[in-house]
């Protein structure tokens, strides 16, 4: 098998095993790589080419539900985007660039002068998290807050994960990727996709 046709059926196993397991992009390329029985040192495909990968399983398999589902766990997004609005999130991930199934879990990225500051705001509200070390989007270490939240139109529970960022990354936070497409999202920006989607 070629290189470039083994990093497509990497890609196509590793998007079945996204949308219906809701596994980590990461696990899922190493989980394609032993069920397709390549080589441990095979190369992976690219985060861009899983994301197409990903958009084109869902087309076939999940048109009738998962727009459905991508809208309530936007919504879900936005109002904890709302509830924690001092902290300047951002919505990423799968629910932002809307690859999202009701497996999915929820990334907001706040930009805190204060480290500190998100987790004692979940403490007043009494909001029951448990922390965590996560790479962030510079590359460098950030705490993770991790929630339980019920998702009602969807009838389950979904992980929100609260990423803890300086108030000085949300200027890079900003820069498109190398297509010109925005990583992340403000709250207006998310109010604007959920307004556009109930216009289609």
């Amino acid at each position: 098998m070629s290189q470039d046709h083994a990093s497509v059926e990497i890609a196509h196993v590793a998007a079945r095993i996204v949308v219906e397991e809701g596994l980590d992009w990461g696990a899922a390329k190493q989980r394609a790589v032993r069920q397709l029985g390549l080589p441990v040192r095979t190369a992976l495909p690219g985060n861009d080419q899983l994301e197409e990968a990903v958009r084109e399983y869902i087309a076939l398999f999940c048109a009738d539900t998962q727009p459905r589902e991508l809208q309530a766990l936007r919504e879900l997004a936005l109002s904890w985007m709302e509830r924690l609005a001092e902290f300047r999130p951002h919505l990423a991930g799968a629910v932002w660039r809307g690859t999202a199934t009701r497996l999915s879990d929820i990334f907001l990225q706040l930009f805190c002068d204060d480290p500190k500051s998100a987790e004692i705001a979940l403490i007043n509200q009494q909001v029951s998290y448990g922390p965590s070390t996560v790479k962030g989007f510079t590359g460098q270490n950030v705490e993770a807050l991790s929630i339980h939240v019920h998702c009602q139109p969807l009838n389950e529970n979904v992980g929100l994960h609260l990423l803890i960022h300086d108030h000085d990354d949300l200027r890079g936070a900003l820069k498109p990727d190398a297509r010109g497409r925005s990583q992340r999202g403000d709250t207006q920006a998310l109010r604007r996709l959920l307004e556009k989607e109930g216009q289609t």
